[in-house]
């Protein structure tokens, strides 16, 4: 079948989606361009983000893309520099979402697959997500100041990654070996193939499918905001998000299967 191309180039084949077994699985499909985001895109990432908020049957997403070396090679440059000559627009002015923060606000977890490299909007996927999983012998970085842009986007990566690596990044542009980011703390796992990367997100994804889901949605909106409030205000929010976790049906059937050697039946409330 023919893709057909949208108002702004873009394919709507560019970012694939699939629901199975409770994993959402977003593929970022341009391999020829070293998959760089779009304006058709980034819509379109915005648009998934909100269906599967509100998609009960979807527990935890995969965020991976077409092999070719590039996990994500950031915005579309080229599409960029066209917007500006034909529009007298910066594309960051016709973006719904610029620096893709309704990521940030998906309660649902979500688990990067970097199958490549990822640098400027490839970094931005990267740390907006809650688990990432990398490609041996790949490079990650933030590479903005080296394209005459910037970003804002990284400041999370202060609690993510130590002050003097990130203000290396962010001031260098260059990029860092996965390996190393592993050692940070900032990729969970290091796998030698592209499909190995997959099957080591997709298992992290199913474990957590497995678990309660009003669970596991406090426990990623509690650490979230952690960070947005710093430790004494976080604490405070984390135990009001946990309230009705602990009036659920769910805090009672953790226990009772366990009494009773059985797998819990998670109902969601």
């Amino acid at each position: 079948m023919t893709a057909t191309t949208t108002e702004t180039g873009g394919s709507d084949d560019d970012v694939l989606y699939e629901v199975s077994e409770g994993i959402a699985t977003i593929t970022l499909n341009r391999p020829a361009q070293r998959n760089a985001l779009t304006v058709a895109a980034n819509r379109r990432l915005y648009e998934l983000w909100q269906e599967i908020d509100f998609d009960g049957a979807v527990g935890a997403v995969v965020l991976t893309s077409a092999d070719c070396g590039t996990f994500c090679a950031g915005m579309d440059l080229k599409e960029a520099a066209r917007i500006r000559r034909e529009r007298g627009e910066d594309i960051l002015a016709v973006l719904r979402d610029p620096f893709y923060g309704r990521m940030r606000e998906v309660r649902k977890p979500i688990v990067a697959a970097m199958t490549g490299h990822f640098v400027a909007g490839g970094m931005v996927l990267a740390l907006n997500a809650d688990l990432r999983v990398g490609l041996a012998g790949t490079r990650g970085g933030i590479t903005e100041a080296r394209m005459g842009r910037g970003a804002p986007w990284a400041v999370p990566l202060v609690w993510m990654l130590p002050q003097p690596v990130l203000m290396e990044l962010i001031l260098t542009g260059e990029t860092m070996d996965i390996e190393r980011l592993h050692q940070l703390g900032f990729v969970n796992y290091v796998e030698p193939t592209p499909d190995a990367v997959r099957t080591r997100a997709r298992e992290l994804a199913r474990r957590i499918c497995s678990n309660a889901p009003l669970s596991v949605a406090a426990g990623k909106a509690s650490i979230m905001a952690a960070m947005a409030e710093g430790c004494v205000r976080g604490l405070a929010m984390a135990a009001k998000i946990h309230e009705p976790v602990y009036a659920s049906e769910d805090a009672q059937e953790g226990p009772r299967a366990f009494a009773e050697r059985r797998p819990p039946r998670w109902l969601g409330r």
